[in-house]
């Protein structure tokens, strides 16, 4: 049973940083995709950032250049590096994963494994 467990989310000011990760279990494939996508209260789901098990990677425009992903495959982790922090950036952060390389990374429909979400908070 494929698990995803985030964590490292948290309450930071403004211009703040954090590092949330996702800690895989279960997933024996070499193939894969995975993502972080965060849901305000009220929002759509976004798509942030993705990688694939070919290194590729997409980012989204509101976090290109703030944002940047990390894997430690001895891990099975997966991180999100956050800097310079808005409040705008508040919700709740989610990782997920699926076994096909392919496909649109920062759509949500595209994944079919999800963590259960850590909250991020930054405060003007």
């Amino acid at each position: 049973q494929v698990q995803l467990v985030e964590s490292g989310g948290g309450s930071v000011q403004s211009g703040g940083s954090l590092r949330p990760s996702c800690v895989v279990s279960g997933y024996t494939d070499s193939r894969y995709k995975m993502a972080w996508f965060r849901q305000a209260p009220g929002k759509e789901r976004e798509g942030l950032a993705s990688i694939n098990s070919y290194g590729s990677t997409n980012y989204a425009d509101s976090v290109k250049g703030r944002f940047t992903l990390s894997q430690d495959k001895a891990k099975n982790t997966l991180y999100l590096q956050m800097n310079s922090l808005k409040p705008e950036d508040t919700a709740m952060y989610y990782c997920a994963a699926d076994i096909s390389p392919y496909g649109a990374g920062l759509r949500s429909g595209f994944y079919t494994y999800w963590g259960q979400g850590t909250q991020v908070t930054v405060s003007s």
